[in-house]
């Protein structure tokens, strides 16, 4: 890849919506923005991706940067999120590995020994310059506007490490949390090294914000990931200095208490529970979400329905960034999601 010179940043703006909540701080609307709303469900996104394959996408910085701000001018959305994978730093840092379409990251020799983790070396943050690169592109173009970065915790990559790929049982991963106590602590210290070393070349490089997702701690017991999958967590979060610092999962209502003591600002809450409900459990924590992603495909009064409950269930809460409680499914239609960030705003103006 040519080196590109860094260009000049403009200063994000401190008081954005999205940064107002995050620091439950007064908003004159409700944030949104959407995981997953950089590709996936834009016909624009699919037509620039014609032909290119995933990690391929993911590391040229001009297409990272044209699909992060696409939804932003489609949607007018709070925040970009920047268009990567949770599995680049493990691919940069020299993991055999691979996204498959219709599967997701498949890897080739699994981790299972602790022989397997010389095959997970440390990531250099020159080995992620890409991602940097696109990021200054980006945050030429979107003025004031945050960019939020992101990370995979510890437990969601050991998980892919582990399984080879997506699991639904996570039965291996589980067999050697429980029976390889010594090599389960050694990967993921290691892999929280590498997420820490990945938010902060993205913070470094100015992004406003930053999300960790645990996908599939949800998987887990409320013990179990306070013993096990916690302290790695805790980690990553206190590396990432600096900006706000929001923790999500699936499935994750139960361990919301566990998560919020990780260190995250704010915390993400899936759709399987009222916000109301994440608010007494975790009080005085900003939260973001929570709507079913399937909503947006149902007819528009369903939507506008379950858009306003979401909201007054939000009433109460210190800080409220309106979201989906999983990423857009692909087959949604945009305009509904432009639709959805207009109710927002307009039931939530002050």
């Amino acid at each position: 890849m040519v080196a590109m010179s860094p260009l000049p940043l403009p200063v994000t703006g401190i008081d954005a919506p999205f940064l107002l909540a995050a620091r439950s701080e007064p908003v004159p609307y409700t944030p949104v923005w959407f995981m997953r709303q950089a590709g996936r469900s834009l016909p624009e996104y699919r037509a620039i991706r014609a032909g290119i394959p995933m990690l391929e996408a993911l590391r040229r910085p001009d297409l990272i940067a044209e699909i992060t701000l696409q939804p932003v001018r489609r949607h007018g959305v709070d925040a970009a999120i920047l268009f990567s994978d949770i599995v680049v730093p493990l691919v940069a840092a020299g993991v055999d590995l691979d996204i498959v379409a219709g599967t997701g990251p498949v890897v080739a020799e699994p981790i299972r020994t602790e022989a397997d983790l010389d095959r997970l070396p440390p990531l250099e943050p020159d080995q992620v310059d890409f991602v940097a690169t696109a990021i200054r592109l980006v945050r030429a173009e979107l003025g004031p506007v945050p960019l939020i970065g992101f990370a995979g915790a510890p437990f969601t990559l050991a998980s892919y490490l582990i399984e080879g790929g997506p699991s639904r049982t996570y039965a291996k991963t589980k067999a050697i949390m429980h029976g390889e106590p010594r090599l389960w602590s050694a990967l993921l210290d290691r892999l929280a090294d590498i997420a820490a070393t990945f938010l902060r070349v993205q913070i470094e490089a100015g992004v406003a914000a930053v999300q960790l997702f645990d996908s599939w701690a949800g998987a887990l017991s409320d013990a179990d990931y306070r013993r096990l999958v916690l302290p790695a967590s805790a980690k990553v979060l206190a590396a990432a200095t600096g900006v706000p610092r929001i923790h999500f999962g699936v499935g994750t209502g139960e361990l919301l208490p566990a998560m919020a003591e990780a260190g995250p600002d704010v915390l993400g809450v899936d759709w399987r529970i009222p916000l109301s409900e994440a608010a007494r459990r975790v009080p005085g924590m900003p939260l973001q979400g929570n709507l079913d992603p399937a909503i947006l495909l149902a007819p528009w009064p369903v939507v506008q329905s379950e858009v306003r409950r979401v909201l007054s269930d939000a009433r109460s809460l210190p800080g409220h960034i309106f979201n989906l409680g999983h990423g857009v499914l692909p087959e949604t239609d945009p305009d509904v999601l432009r639709r959805v960030v207009e109710l927002v705003h307009e039931v939530s103006a002050r």
